[in-house]
């Protein structure tokens, strides 16, 4: 049965106070093209061609599979974050990654939210996306059929509560589990139609193996899709919680002063190494996986 519209049950983790035409790049040796004069392979919505000449188009859902979500690292649940940018790196062209994606990218964004158990999002970006259904009726029954709940969990972190996250149409959704995990001791979140659990942590604790740890204890979670904003995705690197990053690269180029894909202090005067693990493309669309070595 759905939840009673008006009840928000609370966590309180207040602490003691003692206490993607690239063969040439993908395939070492091989001969860069100048030109390439065959038109872009025409795919499905949901097929990822591998830059590998012996291999043939992927269902989405294999790509995703081959991320091992539910095999968490260690103690904590595994975390992938898909991001979006222009070939010139911007992450959105007005206020919002609309228009950057195509079919094949919003097909591996959606089987993201159906393999993992959670799905982590800033909440200044669900509100700016208006983010809504998150997951179409096959891919619920495919959960289902797979023995987990038809939705995954939502999470959200926000140290005080101040944006307006009643006015975000996946907070009115019955049966949508969400997670709101701030430092604020007095807000609430009375009237939305989802399944909304705050969890209160003292102010200066609230971090990502924190919150990681309580999705781990409290809802199973094994893992977790991140979708940014560029914001929490930094943050969760610098916390050292990021084991995969998928990143669309769309043919476009945007200039101006948006959003890059990462914002806040630089890593350092050496940066973050990445390894990558595959490549494919649709269309003219790039798709690049790469991971992190945690030390």
């Amino acid at each position: 049965m759905p939840p009673d519209r008006d009840r928000v049950r609370a966590v309180d983790h207040r602490l003691p106070a003692d206490r993607c035409g690239l063969l040439a790049l993908a395939r070492p040796g091989a001969r860069p093209r100048a030109h390439r004069a065959d038109p872009p392979t025409v795919l499905s919505d949901d097929r990822l061609t591998p830059l590998d000449a012996a291999a043939g188009p992927r269902p989405a859902r294999d790509v995703v599979g081959a991320l091992r979500l539910d095999e968490p690292v260690g103690d904590r649940p595994r975390v992938a974050a898909a991001m979006i940018v222009s070939a010139d790196g911007r992450a959105q062209l007005t206020d919002r990654s609309v228009g950057l994606g195509n079919a094949a990218d919003r097909a591996l964004l959606r089987e993201l939210r159906t393999g993992a158990d959670a799905v982590l999002a800033g909440t200044r970006t669900l509100h700016a996306e208006r983010y809504a259904t998150l997951l179409d009726d096959d891919q619920r029954e495919h959960r289902l059929a797979h023995g987990r709940t038809p939705h995954p969990v939502v999470v959200t972190v926000s140290r005080r509560l101040d944006v307006p996250v009643a006015e975000i149409p996946l907070f009115d959704e019955a049966g949508v589990p969400i997670v709101v995990a701030t430092e604020e001791q007095t807000g609430t979140l009375e009237g939305c139609g989802a399944d909304v659990e705050v969890a209160r942590f003292t102010p200066g604790t609230l971090d990502f193996p924190g919150v990681l740890a309580h999705l781990a204890d409290a809802h199973g979670v094994r893992g977790v899709s991140c979708e940014g904003g560029p914001g929490l995705l930094r943050q969760l690197i610098a916390q050292e919680c990021l084991d995969d990053l998928l990143v669309t690269v769309a043919p476009k180029l945007v200039a101006g002063e948006t959003l890059t894909m990462l914002t806040g202090d630089r890593f350092g005067d050496t940066g973050i190494d990445l390894a990558l693990a595959d490549v494919h493309r649709a269309g003219d669309h790039l798709f690049l996986h790469y991971t992190r070595e945690h030390p």
